[in-house]
């Protein structure tokens, strides 16, 4: 009788009350997820939803397991993606990457703390692994004014109370990115800052089982944005009235429509625009027979990076020779360097295995050949051999870790640049290509 009607509606209305990830089923819920749209065609696909559940245990696991192998009492941590990465919490995402008010606290015994906007702590409450929700991290000019050393001082006095409470008796704290304030309060607490980005980067490295199975689904869903976008410019273009960012707008809404996040740049151009790469997308009207070239640096379903790039020929005519040449080189450099992927191979054993481009194509070679990939770009960086720098990655590849292969070939002073892109996994024997999404018949020469 006390109950109201909208307490009992579902997102889905075929299912009991949870979804498939494990998450409530909820229409009313505030963890945000994927729509109907995208669960019912990952089930058209045979896809295997991650459990959310297992998802959170192992990043929290792994987290605390690298502050105990380094002996240090807690990590604290402001990146908001390294926050989502600990609690798979969310809040104000790309305000909060300018405007730091959220932190979180994980000590050496797994006790994990957030600090949150001060009217949103519920928040982060539907993760049991979270353990309080705090306010009072927003050290931040704008927030605090000429008193922002007062709030820091509160903050760090309640870090330390924790750390003694909770970190094993270890005084060093791992922090990642931290306002001026706030590493001089907790330096007043007697505290020793260690590098908590290598800690953090270390342990988001190497992929747990479901969330392959959440990137395997945000890869489907961003390749279907992808292809939406495609039958959009291919359809569009020949009109000659149609943007580039008309273009990359369709990628925006349809990974929003599968419960995608954001993205992270604005790489679309299209034919001159495309030299050099690296030009964001404007307003420029795309002409029939160009290339449109694009990076998706999307963050989709469950919070996931999907990086891949593709250039598509548009029009009615072939393009010239000189530009198949462009693209069946860039697809070789990414192929062949994808074949050396396995586990155990050093990274500079990588880097002296991988093809080179030729002369005319390395003044402006893209900045890496390979890097890593989780919730957003990610270590390790598989540099040329030319930028790589002694002693930055001598590590080897392991499974379970997630690179994007990519190359960006044009000459100086070119017509236009390829930009080409795939995510691939390590495996215990080898690698998997997580992308599926075509290379443009025209420009392969078919």
């Amino acid at each position: 009788m006390n109950q109201h009607y909208r307490e009992g509606r579902k997102i889905d209305p075929t299912q009991g009350a949870t979804l498939g990830d494990g998450s409530p089923n909820d229409n009313n819920r505030i963890e945000i997820g994927p729509t109907q749209l995208a669960f019912g065609e990952w089930k058209a696909a045979g896809l295997t939803l991650p459990n959310l559940a297992n998802m959170r245990e192992y990043r929290w696991k792994r987290l605390t397991q690298h502050i105990i192998d380094r002996g240090y009492g807690g990590l604290l941590m402001f990146d908001p993606l390294n926050i989502r990465y600990a609690t798979d919490s969310t809040n104000m995402q790309l305000w909060n990457t300018h405007n730091p008010f959220r932190a979180v606290l994980l000590c050496a015994d797994g006790y994990m703390v957030i600090w949150d906007y001060k009217n949103s702590p519920f928040l982060s409450t539907f993760n049991p692994l979270v353990r309080e929700q705090r306010s009072g991290a927003d050290l931040f000019y704008f927030d605090r004014g000429d008193k922002i050393d007062v709030q820091a001082d509160v903050l760090s006095n309640e870090i330390r109370i924790l750390l003694a409470e909770h970190g094993s008796g270890d005084t060093r704290l791992a922090v990642d990115k931290i306002m001026l304030h706030g590493l001089r309060a907790l330096e007043a607490q007697g505290l020793t800052i260690m590098d908590g980005e290598e800690v953090t980067e270390k342990s988001r490295s190497i992929k747990g089982p479901d969330e392959i199975l959440a990137m395997r689904c945000a890869s489907h869903a961003c390749e279907t944005a992808c292809a939406e976008m495609e039958v959009f410019a291919r359809s569009a273009v020949p009109n000659g009235n149609v943007s580039e960012d008309e273009i990359w707008a369709v990628l925006h809404s349809e990974n929003i429509k599968r419960g995608g996040e954001w993205i992270e740049t604005r790489l679309l151009a299209s034919g001159q625009r495309t030299n050099p790469w690296f030009q964001e997308c404007g307003p420029r009207i795309v002409q029939n027979n160009e290339i449109v070239a694009f990076d998706t640096d999307l963050i989709g379903s469950y919070g996931i990076c999907v990086d891949i790039s593709r250039t598509w020929w548009i029009g009615d005519q072939k393009p010239k020779p000189e530009m198949i040449e462009t693209m069946q080189h860039s697809h070789d450099f990414i192929m062949h360097n994808m074949s050396l992927l396995k586990p155990g191979i050093m990274i500079t054993d990588l880097i002296d295995q991988c093809m080179q481009h030729p002369k005319k194509y390395r003044d402006q070679q893209y900045g890496c050949m390979m890097h890593g990939v989780g919730l957003c770009d990610e270590w390790p960086l598989i540099a040329h051999k030319s930028h790589y720098v002694p002693g930055s990655f001598e590590y080897p590849l392991e499974p379970g870790m997630v690179l994007c292969v990519e190359a960006a070939c044009g000459e100086v002073g070119g017509e236009y640049s390829i930009k080409l892109e795939d995510q691939v996994l390590i495996t215990e024997d080898g690698y998997e290509n997580l992308t599926k999404y075509p290379f443009d018949d025209a420009l392969m020469g078919r």
